[in-house]
């Protein structure tokens, strides 16, 4: 899974990247998407995140203005910042997590995401994704002000488990984000069942629905 906020609009539009039994991938600064299938791709392959981001990077155009994240179905994890990466910028691996992040008041940002992520194993992926991007928030976030937020999470099936976006919000992306999280999750594994077997799914609850 993928969580990710950034200055600009509709962030989750062209980022994050999962792929269920592959891995997650994130494409930020002067993003590329297409990096984020090609990470996907190459690790479906069999190549650990560090061997598919090296093989991305190997040729992909204007790399120096690239900041790649990418971890692999192991945990396995790798990272990737241009030269021409905006601002201050940092990254941090930990167990099972990698953060990076561009344009940041400080340097100690990925680190408090990463401290989080690892903190918290009994939780739920989304949770300690979201978290996390509320860590790096409170270790002083972006130098400006963020405008949008999303998250991702794959897990059995080929489309995403979790894939929730605040594309623009002038107050708090990630507090929106954290709204639509505590109102979805509960009924996040029903939509899964509504698609394998719609006969034992719970009621619908729409006007309408007998």
């Amino acid at each position: 899974g993928v969580a990710i906020t950034t200055s600009s609009i509709a962030v989750a539009s062209r980022c994050p990247w999962a792929r269920a039994g592959v891995g997650a991938v994130a494409t930020q600064n002067i993003t590329d998407p297409r990096l984020g299938q090609r990470g996907l791709d190459l690790m479906a392959s069999g190549l650990s995140a560090a061997e598919a981001l090296a093989r991305a990077m190997a040729d992909a155009p204007f790399s120096d203005y690239r900041q790649v994240a990418m971890i692999d179905r192991q945990g396995r994890t790798a990272t990737h910042s241009g030269a021409k990466t905006l601002g201050t910028n940092a990254v941090a691996e930990g167990t099972d997590c990698v953060a990076a992040g561009n344009l940041l008041s400080n340097r100690d940002i990925p680190p408090a995401m990463t401290r989080s992520f690892v903190a918290h194993p009994e939780m739920h992926l989304g949770e300690r994704l979201l978290l996390a991007l509320e860590a790096g928030l409170i270790a002083g976030g972006e130098m400006g002000p963020v405008k949008s937020a999303g998250l991702l999470v794959v897990h059995q099936q080929s489309w995403p488990l979790i894939d929730l976006r605040v594309d623009w919000d002038d107050a708090s992306p990630l507090s929106a984000l954290r709204r639509l999280w505590e109102r979805f999750e509960p009924q996040m594994n029903d939509y899964v069942t509504r698609a394998l077997d719609p006969a034992s799914a719970p009621a619908y609850g729409v006007p309408g629905d007998p």
